[in-house]
């Protein structure tokens, strides 16, 4: 087989491959198979029919075109190896020239692809990174001590008006015109918290227990979600929360502190660690800006159209022009962002251990509230075991260039990452001269966005022949 790579843009490839007629002897031999086993002929039973008698019956041209489209698949995967091309998606297939079912010949045909660009990166010492200033107030440890009263606060009843902060019972009915459209009853809310219908914490404050009032406000759920309609609502009970006395009697109900002074000392120690961790958070999202503001990434429009029909067909969006415009945006920098992390992980020879994908694997089931064996199954029958693969190493290329960048606070003071994300500890037996942890092969893993790529077979169209093949 012959093939030869065209560069049409940046991102996008035109391979022109030619096959000789004996290279698709084994897919003729599984054809004739295939046909026989679907066919029915007098005189023989199903699956033993000849292959001259298939000839006879069907001609040849039919055995060829199955012959081809089992093989084309394989054959493009060949031709994407031996060409060192890289897809990111399906590509687009043009049979030119098929052989004659008698005389032979050459299989030749096209396939244009997407592909990833070739990233130069830049220099990864010493990239400047500037985060917030971690430093704690009183009025933060205030907030923290006031949030912790809430906690531990009690619901009274009071007989007086709604006012902003107080707990209420309420029942509620929506009507479109004389229609009834639904209706609740014994509903909890805190005024002013804004969880519920548009407007009503505009109408509530002011009224009693027993009192009704009617505003308009879109519906928040149903098959009528977003549309107005006439909400009645009816105060049950008025309730206020009283506080414990900020003392140390509340510090000792709290908290294992005997004083208010100790109580507030591990508040404030607690908001600097949030602080400290913001800043490592901060320091991973500005150094992956950095990045993508210092190298041209081309993206292949193909690719994130796809992506961002997915995203819209999944929400039942399409008409959404805004939306769209918003997802695409998005989508794009998604994807600059994954294949310049793909292009650090090369560089940098970042390696994914088994030990370390099972931990982000377990960690993403807590997430999604699974078990992590159904989790990690789940995972593997959807062929999604290498996107999770390209995810762990891409974390890693990152944390691997931001131990090298020189981070400092918007005061000059230089932010001691390590202190906030410790480093993890060697492989012991790998120190101790035992054997290395297997790594999984990132290489051969990482997929650039979640539409199935062109690499895998069961991804590829039944490519249609000429008709002069028939």
């Amino acid at each position: 087989m012959k093939s030869a790579v065209e560069t049409l843009n940046p991102t996008r490839v035109k391979l022109t491959i030619e096959v000789p007629f004996e290279e698709l002897k084994p897919s003729l031999d599984a054809a004739y198979r295939t046909i026989a086993n679907q066919v029915a002929v007098p005189g023989f039973r199903k699956g033993k029919v000849p292959p001259r008698i298939i000839d006879q019956r069907f001609g040849r041209g039919v055995v060829l075109e199955e012959a081809v489209n089992d093989a084309l698949p394989r054959l493009y995967l060949q031709a994407v190896q031996e060409s060192d091309v890289r897809p990111l998606g399906q590509p687009q297939v043009d049979v030119t020239e098929v052989p004659d079912p008698t005389a032979g010949g050459d299989l030749k045909f096209t396939a244009e692809v997407d592909v990833r660009p070739q990233i130069t990166l830049p220099d990864l010492d010493g990239v400047e990174v500037t985060v917030d200033d971690a430093e704690v107030d009183d009025a933060e440890v205030d907030e923290r001590v006031q949030s912790l009263r809430e906690r531990f606060g009690t619901l009274v009843g009071v007989d007086r008006p709604i006012q902003p902060g107080d707990f209420i019972t309420l029942d509620l009915v929506a009507r479109d015109g004389e229609e009834e459209i639904d209706s609740v009853n014994g509903v909890s809310y805190e005024v002013g918290s804004g969880r519920m219908l548009e407007g009503m914490d505009d109408v509530l404050p002011g009224l009693s227990a027993g009192e009704s009032t009617t505003f308009e406000a879109p519906l928040a759920g149903g098959e009528r979600a977003g549309q107005p309609a006439q909400i009645t609502v009816t105060v049950q009970a008025v309730k206020e929360r009283e506080l414990p006395p900020l003392d140390d009697d509340f510090a000792q109900l709290a908290s294992e502190f005997d004083t208010l002074e100790e109580l507030r000392a591990d508040l404030g120690s607690q908001a600097g660690t949030m602080a400290r961790y913001r800043q490592g958070i901060q320091a991973r999202e500005r150094l992956l800006e950095r990045l993508l503001e210092s190298v041209d990434i081309p993206v292949p429009d193909g690719v994130i159209e796809a992506e961002v029909k997915q995203h819209l067909e999944s929400e039942g969006r399409e008409e959404d022009d805004e939306h769209r415009a918003e997802v695409q945006a998005e989508a794009r920098k998604s994807l600059q962002a994954q294949l310049l992390l793909d292009a650090v992980v090369e560089a940098e020879q970042v390696s994914v251990g088994q030990q370390e994908l099972a931990e982000y694997l377990i960690t993403s089931a807590a997430q999604y509230r699974m078990d992590p064996n159904e989790y990690m199954k789940a995972i593997d029958e959807a062929g999604q075991v290498p996107a999770m693969v390209g995810e762990v190493a891409r974390r890693k290329a990152l944390a691997t260039v931001l131990q090298r960048a020189r981070v400092t606070d918007e005061s000059g003071r230089p932010v001691d990452l390590e202190a906030i994300f410790p480093k993890e500890e060697e492989d012991v037996s790998a120190e101790a001269g035992g054997e290395e942890e297997p790594a999984v092969d990132v290489a051969s893993s990482v997929p650039a966005v979640t539409t199935p790529t062109a690499s895998d077979p069961a991804a590829l169209p039944t490519f249609d022949l000429p008709p002069a093949s028939r």
